[in-house]
Formats: structure tokens, C-alpha cells, sequence
């Protein structure tokens, strides 16, 4: 079995397709849903956490690459986290659903940020005073 975060970016055209539904119904892919922003006629988007058996999963990822007005990223390396910029002030651990952003120690109450934890719910950026938590320009293929 397979288990993975996928980001799925849909253009104008692409938002009526029935993607999610296709994935479950053709592939035996079950999901969980961590975010969606899918509005009608607007760009949108979809971050899925997927599992399925190794031949489906991969014949899955094909399936989505090739529906048009489509893009699939993995998140891995979606929210960035610096922890030279950080103020150890431990907002961001208060949003954090995913347990991603955590007191790492309870004495000196510093923040730690487990990015495979990371759902990229984007929760953190805003509570985020000294901006040490950004949206990395480039999600990985």
C-alpha cells in the first residue's frame, strides 16, 4: 500500500470533472480531503491524502496527469519553515491541526516542524508573527 499527500490544481476549465469520484470508482484509491478550494469557473484547488495498492496508486497518478486542466504535485515541500527567523513564540502550534508545528521542548519551549506531519492547510502562515513559515514557490513533481 501506498500513502501519499497529492496537490491537485485545476484551471477554469477543469472544476466540474469528476475527479475525486473517478479515483475511488476506476482505481480503488481511498482519500481523506485536507483542503479544497473549488469554486466554478476559477482556478482551484484539492490536497487529498491518497492510498492505494502500488499498480493502482501509480496507474491513479497517470490518470490524473492526463485530464486536462488538471496539474498533480505531491506536497512534500509545500509550507517552508526557518528556523532562523522564528521567535520561538509558539502561535503557529496553536493552529497546527496536523501536529506538524509542536513544542519540541517543553523546558525551553522551542517550536520543531516535522514537514512530513505537514497537511498544508496554510493555517500557520497567518499566525505566523515573524514570517518564519512560507509557501515554497516550487512544489515537487
Amino acid at each position: 500500500m501506498i500513502t501519499k499527500v497529492k496537490v491537485l490544481k485545476f484551471d477554469e476549465t477543469a472544476w466540474k470533472k469528476p475527479v475525486v469520484c473517478d479515483l475511488a470508482r476506476n482505481f480503488d484509491i481511498t482519500f481523506s480531503i485536507l483542503k479544497a478550494r473549488v469554486l466554478p469557473r476559477q482556478e482551484g484547488l484539492l490536497i487529498l491524502e491518497t492510498q492505494g495498492a502500488n499498480g493502482e496508486f501509480v496507474r491513479a497518478v497517470d490518470f490524473l496527469r492526463n485530464i486536462q486542466g488538471v496539474s498533480v504535485f505531491d506536497l512534500e515541500k509545500e509550507i517552508l519553515y526557518d528556523n532562523e527567523v522564528c521567535i520561538q513564540c509558539g502561535a503557529c502550534t496553536g493552529f497546527c491541526p496536523s501536529g506538524a508545528l509542536h513544542i519540541a521542548n517543553r523546558l525551553t519551549m522551542e517550536v520543531a516542524f516535522r514537514s512530513e506531519d505537514c497537511i498544508g492547510c496554510e493555517l500557520c502562515l497567518t499566525a505566523c508573527p515573524s514570517r518564519a513559515l512560507t509557501l515554497a514557490e516550487d512544489i515537487a513533481v
